[in-house]
């Protein structure tokens, strides 16, 4: 294979990230903020704050009330319109064509994506709660996979850290499932959301309703809140990307904070196909790229590479890194790489009618509602014997319009001006062990478009997702009876995973090189100038929306990095 042939000098770097998300940006910042000459390469299109394109769109401004035709459906989003809620057209500039992207399953797997700078970040729900040592021990204590390598001392210093930069919302609550965090003022419960919760916590004490855990800033400190962020003006528009920078991204805040440092180096349109493993040193040298506009090929040359392009891409990545010393796959001696893929699985809640309340409205539309921790198996009288894990909620209170059937003209009007009654709803989020058996891998006898082996899944929920997702209904039920909804009614509708969109698993962290693919500090075991820190690390994968845990291992891998160089062993 031929590369581009200037000077190696010149495509040489401290350090290189591969991707530029949540993890991925925060990677990049910190690094260039020790001093490091930091090289980005996303695969995706160069996008920067303030490229939104619908940010500003009142639904008259949507054609076909924001609806995507059922041709373009099945001719570029066949797969990822098996959620019938994603595919719209204010962010459809930010979702990967499926028949340009395409990939294979065994069992279904729903791949949600799109390639651009700031990746995800920019579609994230934004919800950030930390993880526990329930989170960290289960593993150990239940005989599941292996073993955290890490517990919440560990990096409790760093959720401090990161949450002080991010700028989280929330309330704290004194819950050991959950611990508090660094706080902004929350986006408090409406009249109703308050209703509910002191109506739940009279019957089920367990089950706290609080203001859910977010990444908007209900208050902006210019002197913390570094890059090019604002106050949340409650415009609830996040997903098409924020042009007040009032929500935490990529492109507001980690990547102009790292540009700022004059040590950010940023290549958009730069497919890595592997990492490239020197045996005589025992560590990476670079990273071959492949240029997605002109099909040119390079190779990069740096000290340091982070790993942050995603679970899946990372891994595929990992996979194809193949070499003398690792036939299959960049540091997987221990043949776990692809396997233990997680996600959460959802598909199921309650919602319901509220009356009484209509002489109230609410100012604004905050961008989340109430969050309920999890309370099931946390120790006494809330472990189950016929499930472990277990699971919590996002929902919300709003009011909608009672609209007649057949309601035209001045009627229509005047129902459409007139708020109805409050409507309560709730989904609730679900754990899914790491089985061995849910995977990825790839097919090298089938390449895609830009020469990289065919991405297959094989993973499937299992009999104690199950059961927990039969109590995770009835519990939403319950709760809404308690806070007296009525006509309330409930779903149950098995997702597969990638629904949830926090696939996780599939380069675990863990004690042995045997049955792990990272240690402690997330560093390969075999192949330690390599990091990963994006979801592929993860053991387990809780209850908990997982993206402020990897800016939190992110950090603490680069500090710890950073250590080892001037230590002179990296």
């Amino acid at each position: 294979m031929s590369f581009n042939q200037k000077g190696k000098e010149e495509r040489t770097y401290d350090a290189i990230v591969i991707g530029s998300g949540i993890s991925g940006g925060y990677a990049a910042m910190e690094l260039c903020k020790k001093g490091y000459k930091t090289l980005v390469l996303e695969r995706g299109r160069m996008v920067k704050h303030g490229d939104y394109p619908t940010a500003n769109d009142d639904p008259w401004d949507l054609e076909t009330q924001n609806m995507v035709s059922a041709e373009e459906l099945a001719q570029h989003y066949f797969k990822q319109n098996r959620l019938h809620w994603w595919v719209r057209q204010d962010h459809l500039h930010w979702i990967n064509k499926d028949d340009e992207y395409p990939y294979d399953e065994v069992n279904r797997f729903d791949w949600i994506r799109g390639h651009h700078v700031g990746g995800r970040s920019i579609m994230w729900g934004k919800h950030c709660y930390r993880w526990s040592d329930i989170d960290f021990e289960a593993n150990a204590k239940e005989g599941v996979a292996v073993d955290w390598p890490i517990r919440y001392k560990d990096i409790e210093p760093w959720y401090n850290y990161v949450e002080t930069f991010v700028g989280v919302s929330g309330q704290k609550e004194g819950l050991k499932q959950v611990p508090d965090g660094v706080f902004l003022p929350p986006f408090k419960l409406n009249c109703v959301e308050q209703h509910m919760r002191e109506a739940v916590a009279k019957i089920y004490p367990q089950r706290v309703v609080t203001p859910g855990r977010v990444a908007n800033l209900t208050t902006y400190d210019p002197k913390v809140h570094l890059g090019k962020r604002g106050q949340c003006q409650t415009r609830d528009r996040c997903v098409r990307g924020c042009p007040y920078g009032a929500y935490f991204s990529s492109l507001s805040a980690t990547l102009p904070v790292a540009e700022e440092t004059g040590n950010l180096w940023m290549r958009a349109d730069s497919i890595v196909h592997e990492i490239v493993y020197d045996k005589k040193s025992g560590k990476a040298t670079g990273v071959r790229v492949k240029d997605a506009v002109t099909g040119e090929e390079f190779e990069y040359f740096s000290r340091i590479v982070f790993c942050n392009a995603s679970t899946i891409g990372t891994t595929a990545i990992l996979l194809n890194s193949r070499s003398e010393t690792f036939p299959d796959g960049l540091g997987n001696g221990s043949g776990e790489l692809g396997h233990n893929m997680m996600d959460h699985h959802y598909g199921m809640g309650a919602s319901g009618t509220m009356e009484g309340f209509e002489d109230t409205y609410y100012q604004g539309r905050k961008p989340l509602g109430f969050y309920i921790p999890r309370f099931r198996n946390i120790g006494g009288d809330t472990d189950r014997k016929d499930y472990t894990r277990g699971f919590g909620y996002q929902g919300g209170a709003r009011r909608g319009h009672n609209i007649p059937a057949g309601a035209v003209g001045a009627d229509l009007k005047k129902s459409i001006f007139s708020p109805g009654s409050y409507n309560i709803s709730m989904t609730c989020f679900g754990e899914l062990l790491p089985y061995h058996e849910n995977k990825m891998f790839l097919n090298f006898d089938k390449k895609d478009k830009h020469g990289m082996p065919m991405i297959t899944f094989d993973a499937k929920l299992r009999e104690n997702e199950r059961i927990l997702r039969m109590d995770g209904v009835t519990c939403a039920e319950e709760m809404l009876e308690a806070a007296g909804c009525k006509n309330i009614t409930s779903y149950n509708e098995a997702t597969a995973p990638g629904a949830c969109i926090h696939e996780m698993g599939t380069a675990r962290m863990g004690n042995d090189p045997k049955t792990s693919v990272l240690n402690k500090w997330n560093q390969i075991h075999d192949v330690p100038n390599v990091f990963v820190t994006d979801g592929a690390c993860m053991t387990s994968s809780g209850t908990q929306n997982p993206s402020i845990t990897y800016m939190a291992l992110t950090s603490r891998a680069v500090d710890y990095m950073h250590k080892q160089v001037n230590a002179g062993v990296l």
